[in-house]
């Protein structure tokens, strides 16, 4: 005694031989077809004769019988942006996070650092646990505060200076400091020696303040205070005629007063972005990104169901209405050159 088969005898939902037959020789006489214009040119042979089946059907047939070509996963791989020179003080500011190290408690510590580039000014190191992004944004406003702002800051490619997943790899910091009016700047992934200066100024902070490292942060912040204090108002540096950091520097003329209003003038509507990264606009939800999440974007109908989407002086892309999604343009973040 042996079982039987247990496949079933009929298949209700079969498609007709004749059909997916059909289905395959338009797909080998018109093989740039996809499912949707194959399903069209059938309903027009067929006509009311038979019943011709839906999009996805037409799409399983021709996947079953290895003629569709499945795409490559796009991967979006972050780029640097052109680089300014920064050849007075608050020009360019640099930011990095100098590689994580752990203390005497066995707890990691994220070193958070920022360099004026044309005096080597070491404007800040703070020993912070993670390289979050509420960390990071107390650091800068408090810095902001103290030191003013400077026309732009440059930076790598990581987290939290920008997102490897969203529009532009904007990141919320970054929204934050083009809110303030500061330009960002972003290495070529793979090139450190594109900010060297800051990159020399970390070799210097490692050798002098982790060997050993503190026991504790506090501990651990006291030896960034004094080497803050030591590089900028003792060590003489080549690059400056033997001066110190602390004899070129001079404080930023811009001061930080919080977040400047955005007007949108010339726009046909502001929209503020919802908390989930979406503009809604009649009735339609069309996603632009959670990073800027809460900000204001001027939208302007450049022609039948077609919108530009602008958030602050820049363009970023166009939002077609019908199919509710929006076409990026050509990343608008970055020195002008």
């Amino acid at each position: 005694m042996t079982d039987r088969s247990r496949r079933p005898w009929r298949y209700a939902n079969q498609l007709p031989l004749p059909v997916e037959a059909a289905i395959l020789n338009l797909k080998r006489e018109k093989p740039y077809w996809g499912a949707r214009k194959i399903r069209e040119r059938l309903l027009r042979r067929f006509s009311c004769e038979v019943k011709v089946p839906a999009r996805s059907t037409i799409h399983a047939v021709l996947d079953r019988h290895g003629l569709v070509q499945r795409r490559g996963r796009r991967r979006h791989q972050a780029q640097g942006t052109p680089l300014s020179l920064g050849q007075k003080p608050n020009e360019l500011w640099c930011t990095d996070y100098k590689g994580e190290f752990l203390l005497g408690n066995k707890k990691y510590c994220y070193p958070l650092t920022v360099t004026d580039h044309a005096s080597r000014y070491l404007l800040l190191c703070e020993a912070l646990e993670s390289t979050c992004e509420a960390l990071a944004f107390t650091a800068f406003e408090r810095l902001f505060k103290e030191r003013g702002l400077p026309c732009s800051i440059r930076s790598d490619n990581g987290v939290p200076f920008a997102s490897p997943n969203s529009l532009f790899h904007l990141s919320k910091l970054a929204v934050w400091w083009l809110r303030l009016g500061i330009t960002i700047e972003r290495i070529q992934p793979g090139h450190p020696q594109q900010n060297g200066r800051h990159e020399r100024m970390h070799l210097t902070l490692k050798t002098e303040t982790t060997r050993p490292a503190g026991m504790h942060s506090l501990q651990q912040q006291s030896k960034f205070d004094d080497f803050l204090e030591e590089f900028n108002n003792e060590r003489p540096h080549e690059a400056l005629d033997m001066k110190c950091p602390a004899e070129v520097y001079t404080p930023a003329l811009r001061r930080y007063r919080g977040l400047p209003e955005l007007a949108y003038p010339f726009h046909d509507q502001t929209i503020h972005v919802t908390n989930c990264g979406r503009i809604c606009l009649h009735r339609k939800k069309i996603n632009l990104s959670t990073v800027f999440a809460g900000q204001a974007v001027g939208i302007k109908e450049v022609e039948e169901g077609i919108w530009l989407v602008s958030f602050m002086d820049y363009d970023l892309g166009y939002i077609d209405l019908e199919e509710k999604t929006l076409q990026p343009l050509n990343n608008p973040f970055g020195p002008k050159v």
